[in-house]
């Protein structure tokens, strides 16, 4: 009995260790951001694989893309979770996350050390300008999904509106349960339904409720300011991390409004988001730059980059297993869809209340910045150039206009 036990034990552990492995690898090469993310899991654990049918893989995507959070990390959790549970959920993440984390952390590090030289401001700068273009594709490309006729236009640009005019956290938060509102009540029946169902693992109806309760009280101590878990630091990168709602994008406005973030020089925030995007593995992991930049300031760099990590995938995790056992009751509720895609148009909104400050203001000075802005929009929007190829060639693009 012992020995079934212990074997049984040993088989988990090596599950969680393949899954962590399995992650890691697809966290070392999986560039593109969340959509290329979710065609290499496709390929990964349907095709070659076959973990998972077509049908499930679907469900899982309809599910993550419902809820809040990043949305390729969340699937990379339920379909660890699917294999292992809490810790199979875990495993994934862990391995998926940890190339980018460990190279963002040491980008900080590098800024942070390196002394300040002429060539280094215009590599920031050049930087910042690309930036600027990968806001505005990401912009053309939400509103096309996010923002079609009139109620969900309307939507979009009253959102822009008040978080421009009303530069507060709280703007953002009013305008996110606003447009849940009138999603509500506007686009009730003309949301299409996802059809695939998602099945949950045995005994995980009481795990997704106490994931619900914890999420919500996390979440009131973040928006309170109670400080209950990490203290400020944990409560801002929390905060932007259960109103992520659109893609990884979105998590530039929510992350820049938070006032702990704010401190930071704009520039160094860019710089930070325009290394995100040509990196492999999730966007997200800005919160580590930003948590290393942060942590430097009490002597702390790791932790703080540790702190912010946890904090801003935190609850994408804990919906995730809240609500997955009760996602086939969910797709048949057309309120709830409806609400979702008001908040999928408010997150353009906010998309474009930060192109239009500060990102624009922050990089965009001359004729010769809309020049190289208008060449790197070109090459990600029709030349679809890989942003592990126009990151460097941005930040060489800005040094030669300083040192010629």
């Amino acid at each position: 009995m012992v020995r079934t036990t212990d074997g049984a034990k040993g088989s988990y552990a090596r599950e969680c260790g393949r899954i962590f492995t399995d992650f890691l690898r697809l966290g070392c090469h999986s560039f593109g951001g969340p959509v290329a993310h979710i065609g290499y899991f496709q390929r990964e654990f349907v095709e070659r694989r076959r973990q998972l049918s077509d049908k499930g893989f679907a469900g899982l995507v309809a599910l993550c893309h419902f809820l809040p959070g990043p949305s390729s990390s969340q699937l990379g959790m339920a379909l660890g979770y699917q294999r292992a549970g809490i810790a199979g959920s875990l495993a994934a993440f862990a391995g998926f996350t940890l190339p980018s984390a460990i190279l963002m952390l040491a980008a900080a590090l590098w800024l942070m050390r390196w002394p300040e030289s002429s060539w280094l401001a215009g590599v920031m700068h050049g930087l910042k300008v690309f930036a600027v273009a990968v806001v505005m594709d990401a912009l053309w490309q939400m509103g096309q999904k996010l923002s079609r006729g009139l109620p969900r236009l309307a939507i979009t640009l009253s959102v822009a509106a008040l978080v421009l005019l009303w530069r507060s956290p709280w703007s953002q938060i009013v305008a996110i349960a606003a447009a849940a509102l009138c999603g509500a009540l506007w686009l009730r029946g003309r949301v299409p339904m996802p059809s695939s169902e998602v099945l949950a693992r045995p005994g995980s109806g009481r795990l997704a409720s106490l994931a619900l309760i914890l999420f919500g009280l996390l979440l009131l101590s973040a928006l309170l300011g109670w400080g209950l878990v990490g203290g400020e630091l944990f409560d801002s990168f929390y905060r932007a991390g259960a109103l992520v709602f659109g893609g990884g994008h979105v998590v530039l406005p929510l992350l820049e409004q938070q006032p702990l973030v704010h401190q930071l020089p704009t520039e160094d925030f860019l710089f930070g988001y325009s290394l995100a995007q040509a990196v492999p593995g999730p966007m997200f992991t800005l919160a580590t730059y930003l948590g290393t930049l942060l942590g430097i300031q009490d002597g702390a760099p790791v932790a703080g980059a540790v702190v912010a990590t946890i904090a801003i995938f935190l609850p994408g995790w804990l919906l995730l297993l809240g609500v997955m056992p009760h996602w086939g009751a969910l797709q048949s509720w057309r309120l709830a869809a409806a609400a979702i895609a008001g908040v999928g148009a408010a997150a353009v909104g906010l998309l474009l209340a930060a192109l239009i400050n500060p990102v624009w203001p922050a990089a965009i000075r001359g004729v010769e910045d809309l020049l190289s802005l208008a060449v790197f929009f070109v090459c990600l929007k029709w030349l679809r150039l890989p942003l592990w190829l126009l990151v460097p060639l941005a930040a060489a693009v800005g040094a030669l206009r300083v040192l010629i």
